[in-house]
């Protein structure tokens, strides 16, 4: 069931604030869509927000929500909020985007900061569902977008880097929009369920992770936290014999700045690729070359899944280079 046109359509976003979120609203504005936006940090929901209305056509009207999507009842207050604003008494699109790293050590990690990323990761999207197929079924022909992951057919990050309460949500993510598509066939037929699947993808993930668990960025490291990432660098290669302390945190903070500025698809590029499945009428999404390369080694030989050596044999790793000189 294609979407042709977005033009005159009501949309939900969910972690509009940022990254993929702030440029699905864009692209939809733009496209003519009217968006209602929720996002936890009310500022960057608002910075979307002007962004959006300075390319939206006339009648294409953009609001901005506070919500945490881990509570149910901020987003009963946010459908509320939203139908009232754009007089409406239905939605005809819903993303299921916003999430949060951290907790990446079920073993070593506080229990509250892997409940917390779990429940935003998890309950988000389970809650967005609730709340909003309703209102999907009503508009007649909607269709609901939730984002998983790579993390959510692989649950790692390679040697010596864990990720273990994000993998475990999008693991869910993903079982739960599959299962969606025979429910919503056979007793919500008006409905389509949509599964997008990003590998790298340059967002502020890791910033917003930071600022969602309190945690310090690089600079403000105490000994304590050096120390736990001066082994797990080491542990997975990076990280050579002697560095210093401020060396370390240094490496540190390039490394957050490289993961949004140097990765291979750009949030904008992520958002064009979702609304063209989304137009197309596909159901599951990858996004970037790296989520369609791990995807088929880890489907192809799911028993070396996490025998990286195997899984990362001579061959994979020149395919995958190869691709990318195409590029």
């Amino acid at each position: 069931m294609a979407m042709d046109s977005f033009t005159g359509k009501l949309a939900v976003v969910t972690g509009a604030g940022s990254g993929m979120g702030r440029e699905l609203t864009r692209q939809l504005a733009a496209q003519g869509c009217a968006v209602a936006g929720c996002d936890l940090n009310p500022d960057t929901m608002a910075e979307t927000v002007a962004l959006a209305r300075a390319e939206a056509p006339a009648g294409a009207r953009v609001t901005g929500h506070a919500c945490d999507v881990s509570a149910e009842a901020q987003l009963l207050g946010f459908r509320d909020e939203l139908l009232e604003a754009h007089a409406r008494d239905h939605v005809n699109l819903v993303f299921a985007n916003a999430g949060v790293g951290g907790a990446a050590s079920f073993v070593k990690d506080p229990r509250e900061q892997w409940e917390r990323t779990f429940a935003i990761d998890w309950y988000g999207v389970y809650y967005t569902a609730r709340v909003f197929v309703p209102l999907l079924i009503a508009g007649g022909d909607g269709v609901l977008v939730n984002t998983s992951s790579v993390n959510g057919f692989w649950a790692a990050l390679g040697p010596g880097i864990p990720n273990t309460a994000y993998s475990t949500a999008k693991f869910a993510v993903r079982g739960f929009t599959e299962a969606l598509i025979e429910d919503l066939r056979s007793n919500a037929p008006q409905v389509r369920v949509v599964l997008v699947m990003p590998g790298h993808v340059g967002t502020d993930i890791l910033v917003n992770t930071r600022s969602i668990h309190g945690t310090p960025g690089p600079e403000e490291l105490g000994q304590a936290e050096l120390d736990t990432a001066r082994g797990g660098l080491t542990d997975a290669g990076l990280l050579a014999d002697g560095v210093s302390d401020d060396e370390l945190r240094h490496l540190l903070a390039q490394l957050e700045g490289a993961f949004k500025d140097k990765a291979p698809v750009t949030a904008a590029q992520a958002a064009t690729i979702i609304l063209d499945g989304v137009r197309s009428g596909t159901w599951r999404i990858l996004i970037g070359q790296d989520a369609a390369w791990l995807d088929r080694l880890v489907r192809a030989r799911p028993e070396v899944a996490y025998d990286y050596k195997e899984l990362f044999n001579e061959a994979a790793v020149a395919e995958y280079a190869s691709a990318a000189a195409r590029r």
